[in-house]
């Protein structure tokens, strides 16, 4: 994955075959990854859990900011909550069940299960906080789950992501789909979906020393709520072995939140000394299988689509849609595998196909934007700049904000032949960030089409 700070070119040609309404396939895999936004903070507080100053990136008002501004958008780069109200509520309801025990009560924590399939769980500043559902169908019990959201919990509470020093924390966390990388491929929008989906590897750049407090924290939690304390020691033994198993599946969680056998030994130490009365704590294994059984049957749909996307990641892209067929023949109404098939297609150059998996998705889920901007950008390919103006337009009802959108507007309105509004789209996306790829584009219209020197 590039750094947000490197500049990224636009595919040779691309202004001419737009301006004629003729893109080819790396111009439609190149613009479908096109988006970033940044932002500046810094500041100074003290730590609700060791009472010391530390320095950090953000005020606990712009923390609240931060989320309720960026993690809509992550959670559409992962596709989305799923579509499963009963599961939503199950974890909300272990959330809250936490809640009391942490040192910053009033932060407006939240959780949503999403339909993304790689492991992984992470938080904004301010407490939104999602869990794919990779990682949801692995875990064993309840008591597994109190351990992930406590040790999520005990980032927001140590104020980890505060501390990560203004501009660079700021840098990574509004990065929203810049999964942009050189090549003549034009698949490097995509190739980071295996391992490393969207800005979720961005959000979190903890240290060892972060994720050792962090643990401890949510162990601390999950005792209090009435959890047994080896309710984390199982967490990391989990991924641990998941991860000798088929470590590429587990590599955006290991980036993001470095493990290692000493994290379990720390674990299993507390649990056995300092925490040794909660052994006969119930771990409510029960209680976890019968919540997410329907989550948990769509395994095989998971297990699938990991695969897939990994397979996507080192550009096998046969293999990949073998993947995902499987995954569509266990579950033809999936969200996350239709839109993987259609990105796996499009990078085949099988647009009219890819297409109308991107279709069924939106159809399934007609709340998420991912499909609306998949569909938009297999519409420009398609020579179709109107329908996909249509597309990002509903893009924005249902999910405004994303800076990507007003360059594809710009892209859109420049392929219909309408040169102010474009010029006009092509602005305002500069005015969020002169950055990357789609930024160097962007100028180099505005000046081809004379409203710069």
């Amino acid at each position: 994955m590039n750094d947000p700070a490197t500049p990224v070119t636009a595919p040779a040609g691309l202004a001419h075959r737009i301006h004629r309404n003729r893109l080819e396939r790396r111009d439609v895999l190149w613009l479908f990854g096109a988006s970033v936004g940044a932002t500046a903070l810094s500041g100074c507080a003290v730590s609700p859990v060791t009472g010391q100053r530390i320095l950090v990136g953000l005020s606990e008002e712009q923390e609240k900011a931060i989320d309720a501004r960026q993690a809509p958008q992550q959670f559409s780069q992962d596709l989305g909550a799923v579509l499963d109200a009963p599961v939503n509520a199950y974890v909300s309801e272990v959330t809250a069940s936490l809640q009391p025990h942490v040192q910053r009560r009033g932060m407006p924590y939240s959780t949503r299960v999403l339909n993304a399939n790689y492991v992984n769980a992470y938080t904004f500043p301010g407490g939104a906080m999602g869990i794919t559902r990779g990682i949801m169908a692995d875990m064993q019990d309840e008591a597994q789950l109190a351990a992930l959201l406590g040790h999520e919990m005990g980032h927001v509470n140590a104020r980890h992501a505060a501390q990560r020093q203004g501009q660079a924390l700021v840098a990574q966390v509004a990065v929203v789909g810049m999964a942009v990388a050189a090549g003549d491929s034009g698949w490097a929008p995509l190739a980071g979906i295996g391992g490393q989906i969207g800005a979720s590897a961005l959000l979190a750049s903890y240290s060892r020393d972060h994720e050792r407090e962090a643990d401890a924290l949510g162990q601390q939690y999950l005792v209090a709520a009435g959890y047994p304390a080896q309710g984390m020691v199982g967490l990391h033994q989990l991924l641990l072995g998941s991860h000798e198993k088929q470590p590429g599946l587990l590599e955006t969680l290991f980036s993001s939140h470095p493990m290692s056998a000493e994290r379990v030994a720390t674990a299993r130490r507390l649990a056995e000394t300092t925490y040794a009365g909660t052994r006969n704590a119930p771990a409510q294994r029960e209680r976890y299988m019968d919540r997410t059984a329907s989550l948990r049957r769509l395994k095989p749909t998971i297990t699938a689509c990991q695969n897939g996307e990994l397979a996507m990641s080192k550009k096998a892209l046969p293999a990949a849609q073998q993947q995902f067929e499987a995954a569509l023949k266990h579950t033809p109404e999936d969200y996350a595998a239709n839109l993987r098939m259609a990105q796996c297609l499009a990078a085949q150059n099988r647009l009219a196909d890819a297409r109308r998996y991107a279709e069924t998705a939106r159809r399934v889920y007609p709340q998420e934007a991912q499909a609306m901007k998949l569909g938009a950008s297999l519409k420009l390919g398609l020579r179709e700049p109107a329908a996909a103006l249509a597309e990002l337009q509903a893009y924005d009802r249902v999910l405004p904000g994303d800076p990507g959108v007003l360059f594809l507007k710009g892209v859109s309105l420049d392929g219909m032949g309408q040169a102010r509004p474009a010029a006009e789209h092509y602005a305002a996306f500069l005015r969020v960030t002169q950055q990357g790829g789609a930024a160097q584009h962007a100028t180099a219209r505005l000046k081809a089409l004379g409203y710069l020197r």
